[in-house]
């Protein structure tokens, strides 16, 4: 598979191997985000088709951005899988912010503990409030602990129960 010419400033790209759904992925993450636009589409033709296996025409790479970060999606074929290896971070200021994230990018796919889900491409995502590093790094430790404690007992983050847990 060869690589898109990435024309961002940016020096590190994420780049993600989706079986066939890279366009339907990049529509659906740059719906969610603010920001956020498909920058170029790189279609399969002669040579690069009869190398890839694609047809004439198809998609093969996706390049967009999410809140102003690139990323490139390449439907790759059912070889690779996501894993919780790699996960994004979406760092949210407001419970209204972690609710928006969360329902939109967990629709379709699986809630997980402690504030992660994987969407329903795969993808591993981190929703998580700003507060929360503040709490379990509080200097009291008792606080932090107890921040900590409860947000094991989540899935979705909520705010209001963290500070509850650290009072």
């Amino acid at each position: 598979m060869g690589s898109p010419k990435i024309q961002s400033g940016q020096k590190i790209t994420p780049f993600l191997w989706f079986d066939r759904q890279a366009e339907e992925a990049a529509r659906f993450y740059t719906s969610i985000f603010k920001k956020s636009r498909i920058v170029t589409v790189m279609r399969a033709t002669g040579g690069a088709a009869k190398k890839t296996g694609h047809k004439a025409g198809s998609v093969l790479t996706v390049e967009f951005e999410l809140a102003g970060q690139r990323f490139v999606a390449l439907n790759g074929g059912p070889l690779f899988k996501f894993n919780e290896a790699v996960s994004f971070v979406v760092n949210c200021k407001t419970q209204a912010d972690v609710d928006r994230y969360w329902d939109a990018l967990s629709a379709g796919g699986e809630e997980r503990e402690c504030g992660w889900l994987r969407d329903k491409f795969g993808v591993f995502w981190q929703i998580t409030p700003s507060i929360l590093l503040k709490l379990i790094n509080d200097p009291d430790t008792a606080k932090a602990e107890r921040a900590f404690e409860a947000m094991l007992r989540m899935t979705r983050i909520d705010i209001k129960a963290l500070k509850d847990a650290v009072r």
